[in-house]
């Protein structure tokens, strides 16, 4: 049987390519001590350039997209030794960007349930103007109390907080709408500014939100912002399958990726939707190196000093003892007899394969077995063996990459992965347009989507 780096066609879909975001949170990476690192500038927390710089090594790899998420309640509790998860601002941070790049989508988080329609729908458009059409909107729900107190309230109920952002959405799209597309007119010698009949109110009222409107800012290269969704859950099912045209999630295996690929596509057909219309991104966290001992030896710089803890809880994942103060020796053959996965974290069978591997506690740890999405340590064919083998199962429509530590885990991706899967024909090698309308294949839409509206 061919490997996979020998195999390059794509029985998921004839000349079918995968799309690449990528997750900026804090500036430094997706590793906890990745702001201690050597190299490393201690401020990126607070440095838009070392943003900009950032996205335009992604845009040089032709990533489709950035991903910016937004937790306004999450200060960590370990903050005397740890950096904030999230940016300063998205929308700032965005703005910075747009202004120094030319084709990658900017793609930010902004919730439903503590955010008024109005404001959303104008930060969103006026940033999808500046950057000439590349904006899109991670459209969620909050559900942690500790953002519920920065606002002084009390986290809805399920029920609420969904059929609030049911509302939210069909609104800010009406919003997008309300400025027609061939209203600006900015003709100098008539002296007409805009054709005032095609600038109108909404008047939307539900039992969440209204608003009368009209928006003030007129239509993008891409119309409006994309509608992105994040989550896994039946109701995130139904509101990613009524509006949005990309979701990033947290799978860990190809069986999972696939089921929940197919639920959202299933949902977007019950609302008259193509599910083509739906891309499904899961999340893949990299650390490149020449070979899987300095990949490893790279993580325990970044992680080591939160083994002994992590032990503790790869011990639950696997139902045996482990001693944390053996983190030198593998687990001991007769004890991985006995071991019994945990059904209740899908993590569980493959930290099992790769504790029976022969690696020390300590490495069994490096390879991230407890990370919060997969995660590849070693050399960049390995991420992308694991990216076509998922790709081609039909369990993603792309991934979104979170680096170990953004100062030079970008540019490795860029440079390793990039080139052997454009190589293999699994991703472009130019930027086809500039929208992320037109990076993610999506429809043509301005305002509301006619065939969701009434469902």
């Amino acid at each position: 049987m061919d490997s996979l780096r020998e195999r390059t066609h794509l029985p998921f879909g004839s000349g079918k390519q995968m799309l690449i975001g990528l997750h900026l949170g804090n500036g430094y990476g997706s590793q906890p001590g990745a702001w201690r690192m050597p190299g490393v500038d201690p401020e990126s927390y607070t440095s838009f350039d070392v943003r900009v710089k950032q996205a335009q090594a992604a845009e040089r790899g032709k990533f489709q997209f950035i991903f910016l998420p937004d937790g306004p309640g999450a200060v960590i509790t370990d903050i005397e030794s740890e950096s904030p998860a999230f940016n300063l601002d998205v929308m700032m941070t965005l703005a910075a960007v747009a202004r120094e790049t030319q084709y990658i989508g900017l793609v930010a988080t902004g919730s439903t349930t503590f955010n008024e329609p109005f404001n959303l729908a104008r930060q969103f458009k006026a940033l999808d103007v500046m950057s000439h059409g590349r904006a899109g909107w991670n459209a969620i729900t909050s559900s942690g109390d500790d953002v519920a107190a920065n606002y002084g309230r009390k986290i809805p109920s399920s029920e609420d907080r969904y059929g609030r952002a049911h509302e939210v959405v069909q609104l800010i799209q009406a919003l997008w709408g309300s400025w027609g597309k061939d209203a600006w007119v900015h003709n100098q010698q008539t002296g007409q500014f805009a054709k005032k009949e095609q600038i109108l109110p909404i008047s939307l009222q539900g039992k969440y939100v209204g608003s009368r409107g009209p928006l003030y800012i007129p239509p993008s290269e891409q119309g409006q912002p994309i509608i992105f969704h994040a989550g896994g859950s039946p109701n995130a099912h139904e509101l990613a399958g009524r509006f949005a045209n990309a979701v990033i999630d947290a799978a860990f295996t190809i069986e999972d990726a696939r089921a929940q690929r197919n639920a959202f596509r299933e949902a977007a057909k019950r609302y008259g939707r193509n599910p083509d219309e739906i891309k499904y991104i899961p999340g893949l966290m990299t650390t490149i190196a020449k070979d899987r001992r300095a990949a490893l030896d790279r993580r325990i710089q970044l992680t080591g000093h939160s083994f002994r803890q992590r032990a503790g809880y790869l011990q639950q994942m696997l139902g045996i003892p482990i001693d944390a103060a053996r983190l030198d020796e593998p687990i001991s053959k007769e004890l991985l007899q006995d071991a019994r996965p945990s059904r209740y974290d899908p993590r569980a069978p493959h930290a099992l394969k790769i504790a029976k591997e022969g690696w020390s506690l300590r490495d069994i740890l490096a390879h991230g077995v407890i990370d919060y999405h997969p995660v590849i340590v070693g050399p960049g064919i390995e991420a992308a063996d694991h990216m076509q083998a998922w790709f081609e199962a039909g369990a993603a429509d792309g991934f979104w990459i979170s680096p170990d530590v953004n100062s030079d885990g970008i540019d490795a991706f860029v440079d390793e992965v990039v080139p052997i899967l454009q190589e293999r024909g699994l991703f472009h090698k130019e930027y086809e347009g500039k929208t992320l309308r037109q990076h993610l294949g999506a429809p043509d839409q301005y305002g509301i989507d006619p065939r969701v509206s009434n469902k």
